[in-house]
């Protein structure tokens, strides 16, 4: 069977292309072959189910040398299968559970949110929301003012769902928002067509227990910080994202290319594009950054992940961010959301 590439394995199993140079350079996931001459490293389909979960089992909390002992568990250890048997029926039962933490502390989060029109922008185009159980954050495009039109609406038919949304209806609720929102700008669109070109990005997180479910469509952000790594858990939705998946350019040649700013999915006027949906678990000590894109074609990710690490204050960090952003020149709208999931 043909190997994967990279790119390929990474979509296939769920993980970044920088988490798959960590995991190989500590053991957890080496590649089948790499290349002597251009360092490509590949992967052979058999080790999407070791990669997915380990994936998975990270986004739990284990620790890396906790994954480690799983993985190198004999086949006959009875005991450790049952142990990890219960472990997996019991979170993959879908009980509805408040948010507790392993010593059953209830948790919460504690967040801020900070926006800014930029140095060259006239108007700010993107809209945010933060509350109690629902962070999000859109970037609306467009232009004459179109582009805050779209944020906005998408952002108001999120908004209803910051109130106690069962776990097991997450998704379901984000899904729907989401529709209903492409479904009024449609509308808006055919009633004025100057508005045809309308549209907007949205990464958005709804909290119910200790569950959360993701709903990210574009090329705005969600970012994880969890036991001191820094993750992008979403994945841009844009031409040089796929050329980059795909082995055909370089994580150096992005900055650069003429077409880095071109998406390939939006929520718009004229198409009905699937948004990404995720279910996650959430755990005290977590850290999330949603932003728009302001921040990261700006920032380099490297210098966010360190105001992410060392400004303890979600307000403080927020403000650090986007004046990283306004320092780097300032070109587009930045809004950055930093929430701490904490003991109540």
């Amino acid at each position: 069977m043909a190997l994967l590439s990279t790119g390929e394995f990474a979509r296939a199993s769920g993980l970044t292309r920088k988490a798959l140079r960590l995991y190989d350079e500590l053991g957890l996931l080496p590649p089948a072959r790499v290349d002597p001459g251009t360092g490509y490293r590949c992967y052979e389909p058999a080790q999407l189910e070791r990669a997915r979960l380990v994936a998975w089992l990270r986004q739990l909390g284990m620790p890396l040398a906790a994954i480690r002992v799983v993985l190198v568990l004999p086949s006959a250890d009875a005991a450790a299968k049952r142990t990890l048997g219960s472990f997996l029926i019991s979170y993959l039962s879908g009980k509805d559970i408040d948010m507790t933490a392993a010593a059953n502390e209830p948790l919460a989060i504690r967040y801020a949110v900070r926006t800014d029109i930029g140095l060259v922008r006239e108007d700010n185009e993107d809209a945010a929301y933060a509350g109690g159980r629902l962070l999000a954050v859109a970037d609306g495009m467009g232009g004459h003012a179109h582009g805050e039109v779209a944020s906005a609406t998408v952002i108001e038919a999120l908004r209803p769902l910051d109130v106690a949304v069962p776990s097991s209806e997450l998704l379901n609720a984000l899904d729907h928002a989401v529709r209903r929102a492409g479904g009024t700008l449609r509308d808006m669109a055919a009633a004025d067509p100057s508005r045809s070109g309308m549209g907007t990005t949205l990464t958005a997180l709804l909290w119910s227990g200790s569950q959360l479910g993701l709903v990210h469509i574009g090329d705005t952000r969600a970012y994880l910080v969890r036991d001191g790594e820094v993750f992008q858990i979403t994945r841009d939705h844009t031409l040089v994202q796929a050329l980059l998946d795909d082995g055909k350019i370089t994580e150096d040649e992005v900055a650069s290319h003429p077409k880095r700013m071109l998406l390939l999915r939006a929520l718009d006027a004229h198409h009905d594009f699937e948004p990404d949906l995720e279910l996650r678990e959430a755990q005290a000590g977590d850290r999330y950054l949603l932003s728009s894109d302001g921040l990261h074609a700006t920032v380099d990710v490297d210098a966010i992940a360190n105001v992410l690490l060392t400004v303890a204050d979600p307000d403080d960090a927020a403000a650090a961010l986007i004046k990283l952003a306004i320092d780097g020149g300032g070109p587009d709208n930045v809004t950055c959301i930093v929430a701490d999931v904490v003991a109540a």
